[in-house]
């Protein structure tokens, strides 16, 4: 890859990575259902934006019905989780337990396709994988935050769904783009009536400017300005170059929640990251190809 492909990667791991911060600072004034609705609908509503901008086609309407799958699995689903467990563990260690996702790819694209099976190299990834989760649990890690770890795993999960749901939009045609403003937007629609019902936001109080330029953040930096950069490195550089974030987003979020916020990973959760990326490591290949 180039330098500037470099660059980008890492500019998309800080807004991905960010994505934890932003989460933080939102529920110190907005609840669960208000952070995710907001990020989706306002990232929904710059994509549109973008579009329009750049004379784009919209998704037909025979797509839209895998398009609010891919909503449900990619956003709605996922975001959920991870704010939802950020109301009891630090960003940090949810990047850290996001970083799953090609694991549970690999076990989905298995069972789901006919043409990306488990080989052995990848099986020693998965097992690397879990080894990292189970070293966190370890001599009663995260009492009492467990089924905070459990959300993060289920998002994870999530994602590794989307990622093989997603492989019929190329297929069919759509654009980069017009998917991910399809997703979001799909995933607004699902989102708003649970939204409605359940945070009732006509009764909220005002919570500050903190916690709403945090949802603005996540709509715009984390959200749409980061697909608009994850698709120009795939154009440039291709897939397998982009893949490279996942190792990097637990870095960029440790780093800005020990910044801003003076978390810390403790001991037992650096050794997970550190046998979660060597799975992620042997699942990827290529440093094992070069020697």
């Amino acid at each position: 890859m180039r330098g500037s492909d470099w660059l980008l990667l890492w500019t998309l791991s800080l807004l991905w990575g960010g994505s934890f911060l932003f989460n933080e600072l939102a529920l110190a004034g907005l609840p669960a259902l208000t952070v995710v609705w907001g990020r989706v609908g306002l990232a929904a509503l710059i994509l549109w934006g973008v579009m329009r901008a750049r004379g784009a086609a919209l998704p037909q309407r025979k797509m839209w019905p895998a398009l609010l799958v891919m909503g449900l699995l990619n956003n709605a689903v996922p975001f959920t989780l991870f704010v939802l467990a950020q109301g009891q563990i630090t960003g940090a260690l949810a990047s850290v337990l996001n970083a799953m996702t090609p694991v549970f790819t690999v076990l989905v694209a298995h069972v789901a396709t006919a043409d990306e099976k488990l080989t052995p190299a990848r099986g020693v990834g998965v097992v690397l994988g879990f080894a990292g989760v189970l070293a966190m649990l370890a001599d009663g890690g995260m009492a009492g935050t467990r089924w905070a770890l459990v959300a993060c795993l289920g998002a994870a999960l999530s994602y590794a769904l989307a990622s093989v749901w997603g492989r019929r939009f190329r297929a069919a045609g759509l654009t980069p783009l017009a998917t991910a403003f399809g997703q979001v937007t799909a995933s607004s629609a699902l989102m708003l009536p649970v939204w409605l019902v359940l945070d009732r936001p006509w009764g909220l109080d005002w919570p500050g400017w903190e916690p709403v330029l945090a949802v603005v953040g996540l709509a715009s930096l984390s959200s749409a300005l980061a697909y608009l950069i994850f698709f120009r490195i795939l154009a440039q550089a291709g897939a397998t170059a982009v893949s490279l974030v996942t190792f990097l987003i637990p870095i960029s979020a440790a780093g800005l929640g020990w910044l801003v916020l003076g978390e810390r990973l403790e001991l037992r959760q650096l050794a997970g990251l550190g046998l979660i990326l060597a799975g992620l490591a042997v699942i990827d290949g290529r440093l094992f190809r070069r020697r």
